[in-house]
């Protein structure tokens, strides 16, 4: 079969996708290319003269001109910009897949347009489908700003050749209707990166860990405290660390609820928790946000972790934790469980503290038992989400947008 070509597009080079173009590149799979934004091909020239430029219908960076449609401006003057950019590659070369990511490459502007297959990476379709926190809950104005970006990701549900979601859940959250034309595949992973182990001067104390990219609701992090909190109140002797930025943007609104209830007094909701939870805060660590290699060492020396998620779709972080022979807990709801199965590679409870603490201290006393689920964890884990097992995944869902598109032209 002819090798196809390919254009993965984003705002964020490598971002979403930037791993599987490189990698379906060097291995011959597919002729591939990626159109970013002209400062983000600046940064990453080095990495090939496949890097390609696009540049955005006007600023894409910061509020739009109306705030209740301002994901949709954002992504028009996106989806200008790489209609015009891909309009003028087909000058030269036939596309056959357009893989977009559905805000930051979004492909609303390509329908019937350009010659190629289009495919929309949907992470989820709002944050109402998502979830919101009702400790923290969005005011009217971004409850109704929200409806246009699931108006955006339904019609690309409708009109792509195909739609990639990271996990069932996520798929879920779409109304039956528009699920025919939605297929699940998370990521791969490079998980060729392992450190090596760092000798140790002297026995250092069980470490039980939290990792996420953000501190945030949606991810657990209150839980997570809460239960240090309890565990730390019992004498625990532990060391706890969480991994992740106290102020990135996260998929919830905890953040406006901390400005709005200590007036800008607080920086975070991470400073917001420990001051609810005193004990926490005088014993976890945080290293903040860490560059990918000191990220990688911290994990390795994690004995547990705890990740008590709360809404989510996906989580990359995890996937990385369980890929390198991590013990975790997770709940028994969402998408941890399209990750993980109960006493094979981590434990999955459900939402009642009693059950979490109990299950840490028997891991704790349970080397055993935390080295068979961690083994089983890294084996499962590059099984399923390497680099090499997912590449031939997405290369059949690639051709399967580029058989959709010919049914429906022929139609």
């Amino acid at each position: 079969m002819t090798k196809p070509t390919i254009v993965f597009a984003g705002s964020v080079y490598p971002g979403q996708f930037g791993g599987l173009c490189d990698y379906l590149r060097r291995s011959g799979m597919a002729d591939t290319y990626f159109l970013t934004t002209p400062g983000q091909r600046d940064k990453n020239l080095h990495r090939g003269a496949h890097i390609l430029g696009f540049t955005p219908d006007g600023k894409i960076v910061g509020p739009q001109s109306y705030y209740y449609s301002a994901k949709v401006e954002r992504s028009a003057r996106i989806s200008r910009g790489l209609l015009k950019a891909l309009k003028t590659f087909e000058t030269h070369k036939k596309i056959d897949v357009v893989v977009t990511h559905s805000l930051w490459g979004a492909p609303h502007f390509l329908y019937d347009e350009i010659n190629a297959a289009i495919v929309s990476y949907i992470e989820f379709p709002s944050y109402r489908a998502h979830g919101w926190d009702p400790s923290y809950p969005p005011d009217e104005a971004q409850r109704i700003g929200d409806r246009n970006m699931e108006m955006l990701h339904f019609h690309q549900a409708l009109r792509s050749d195909l739609v990639i979601c990271p996990s069932h859940h996520a798929k879920s959250m779409f109304p039956q209707a528009l699920r025919s034309n939605i297929e699940v595949q998370l990521e791969g992973f490079d998980f060729a990166s392992d450190p090596a182990p760092e000798p140790a001067d002297a026995p250092r104390p069980f470490t039980i860990g939290f990792s996420a990219r953000d501190l945030s609701s949606a991810k657990g992090f209150e839980t997570y405290v809460r239960l240090v909190d309890q565990l730390v109140q019992r004498g625990i002797d532990a060391e706890f660390i969480a991994l992740g930025d106290a102020e990135a943007t996260t998929y919830g609104y905890e953040a406006q609820w901390v400005a709005r209830h200590y007036g800008g007094d607080v920086a975070s909701f991470r400073d917001h928790l420990l001051r609810v939870y005193p004990h926490a805060a005088e014993k976890i660590r945080f290293p903040g946000k860490l560059p990918y290699d000191e990220f990688v060492r911290e994990i390795a020396g994690i004995d547990l972790f705890l990740y008590p998620l709360k809404y989510g779709v996906a989580n990359w972080g995890l996937v990385e934790i369980l890929g390198r022979g991590g013990c975790v807990i997770a709940p028994d709801r969402g998408y941890a469980a399209e990750l993980i199965q109960d006493d094979v590679n981590g434990r999955l409870l459900p939402d009642d503290d009693a059950a979490w603490i109990a299950e840490i201290l028997a891991l704790m006393d349970d080397p055993a038992r935390r080295y068979r689920y961690g083994t089983a964890a890294r084996q499962l884990a590059r099984q399923a989400y390497s680099m090499a097992a997912v590449a031939p995944r997405y290369m059949r869902l690639f051709r399967l947008a580029m058989d959709n598109r010919r049914a429906r032209l022929a139609g």
